[in-house]
C-alpha cells in the first residue's frame, strides 16, 4: 500500500498553566505536525515539539525540516516498509529529533490502522497500566502545596517536583510536602541539571527518609564521569535525562560504572519510536529501569510514547503529562486517563482522529 501524501503544520496549542523550571518559563505549547495519508485514505499522524536547550533544535528548524520538498521522498513509498524508510529518516534529518519524531510517529501510526491493529499490539503489549505523575514547577512551599492538594483532588497519586535553584529552599518543599501529605503521594524530584555532586549528595542525605522515589538528572548533560562518580545507593536512583539522546548516550551511560539506574526516555530527544526502543533495548542490557517523559506536546506525541513505553517489560515509571494543560489540540482519543492512571486504547494505531 503506497503512501499518497504528506503535509505538515504548526501551531500554538496554548498552555493553561504556564510554569518555570530551572532554566526557562513555558507559556505557549508550540508543535509541529505531520500527517501520512495511504493511497486507500488511511490517515496517520505525528507532532513535535522541540527542546532547544536540551538537543539544539529550534522550532524554526523542526518546522524548516518538515517542509513539503523535504518530505517528498516519502510519496510513492510502500508503507509495508516501515522499516526501510525509518532508517532513511534517520539518515535525512539526522540533527532534527523533533521533526523524525513527528515523522516517525505518523508512520506507525498510518502503519498500524493500515494492519488495524493498535500500536503498543504491534509492538507487543507487556504492560497494562501505569499511573502518571503530574509536574509541579518550580514555586514556593504554598504554592508547590496547593498544586499538590489540586491535583489529588484530580485523582493524582504522583507527583513530579522541579528543582534546581535553591537548594535549601528544594529541601523544605519535599520536607513540607511530607509533613502535610504524608505518603499520600509518591515524590519525584527533577532538578534539570541544577545541582553540583555536593549538592546532589546533600539533597540524597537530608532526604533520604522522605521517600524520594528518584532523582532525575541533578547534573548537568555533560557531567558524565560526574554521575559516575556518585555513591552507588544514589546512582540507582537517578534517572539520566539530558544526558540521554540518543542509544549511543545509552551505551556510554551503561560503560562501567553505570551512570544511572534509571533512563528517562523522550521520543523529542532520541527522534520517535523506533530510537526509543533502541535505547530501550540498551537499558534491558544492564537492567536500568525505564522512565518515559516529555516535552509539553500533542495528545498525538503523548500517546505514542505511552504505547511505546508499555511495549517495554522494565517501563516502571511514566511521567507523560504533557498534554493535560493544554488550551487545544489537533486530535481527540490517545490515551484513556483514569484517577491519574494512563492506558492504551484497543484502537488501531494511536486512536486519535484529527479535529477538523
Amino acid at each position: 500500500m503506497k503512501i499518497k501524501n504528506i503535509t505538515s503544520w504548526c501551531i500554538d496549542l496554548g498552555n493553561t498553566k504556564p510554569y518555570t523550571i530551572a532554566f526557562k518559563t513555558v507559556d505557549e505549547v508550540k508543535n509541529a505536525f505531520v500527517e501520512i495519508e495511504l493511497e486507500n485514505g488511511i490517515t496517520g499522524i505525528g507532532a513535535g515539539n522541540p527542546s532547544e536547550y536540551v538537543t539544539g533544535e529550534h522550532l524554526d528548524q523542526t518546522n524548516a525540516a518538515l517542509t513539503q520538498a523535504n518530505l517528498s521522498w516519502i510519496v510513492g513509498r510502500d508503507i509495508r516498509h516501515i522499516n526501510q524508510l525509518l532508517a532513511e529518516l534517520l539518515i535525512r534529518f539526522p540533527k532534527n529529533p523533533a521533526a523524525r519524531a513527528a515523522v516517525d510517529i505518523a508512520l506507525h501510526d498510518v502503519f498500524t490502522k493500515f494492519l488495524g491493529v493498535p500500536l503498543v499490539q504491534y509492538l507487543g503489549k507487556k504492560i497494562h497500566a501505569l499511573p502518571t505523575s503530574n509536574t509541579i514547577g518550580i514555586k514556593n512551599v504554598e504554592e508547590t502545596l496547593k498544586e499538590a492538594e489540586d491535583y489529588g483532588k484530580r485523582g493524582f497519586t504522583v507527583l513530579k517536583v522541579k528543582l534546581g535553584i535553591d537548594l535549601e529552599e528544594d529541601i523544605e518543599r519535599i520536607v513540607k510536602l511530607r509533613e502535610k501529605f504524608g505518603d499520600r503521594f509518591v515524590i519525584r524530584i527533577d532538578a534539570n541539571q541544577g545541582y553540583t555532586t555536593a549538592q546532589t549528595i546533600e539533597f540524597y542525605k537530608r532526604t533520604s527518609h522522605l521517600k524520594v522515589e528518584l532523582v532525575e538528572q541533578p547534573l548537568p548533560a555533560k557531567a558524565i564521569e560526574e554521575m559516575k562518580a556518585l555513591p552507588a545507593e544514589i546512582r540507582k536512583v537517578i534517572a539520566a535525562d539530558e544526558s540521554l539522546l540518543s542509544p549511543n548516550d545509552a551505551l556510554n551511560l551503561i560503560k562501567p560504572p553505570v551512570a544511572s539506574g534509571i533512563f528517562n526516555i523522550k521520543l523529542m530527544k532520541c527522534g520517535g519510536v523506533s530510537q526509543a526502543l533502541r535505547i530501550a533495548d540498551i537499558a534491558a542490557l544492564e537492567g536500568i529501569e525505564l522512565f518515559w517523559g516529555c516535552n509539553d506536546e500533542s495528545i498525538v506525541s503523548i500517546t505514542a510514547a505511552l504505547h511505546a513505553a508499555f511495549a517495554c517489560p522494565h517501563t516502571k515509571y511514566i511521567d507523560l503529562d504533557g498534554s493535560l494543560d493544554l488550551a487545544r489540540d489537533e486530535v481527540r482519543g490517545g490515551f484513556i486517563l483514569k484517577d491519574g492512571v494512563m492506558y492504551c486504547s484497543d484502537a488501531p494505531g494511536l486512536g486519535v482522529e484529527r479535529i477538523k
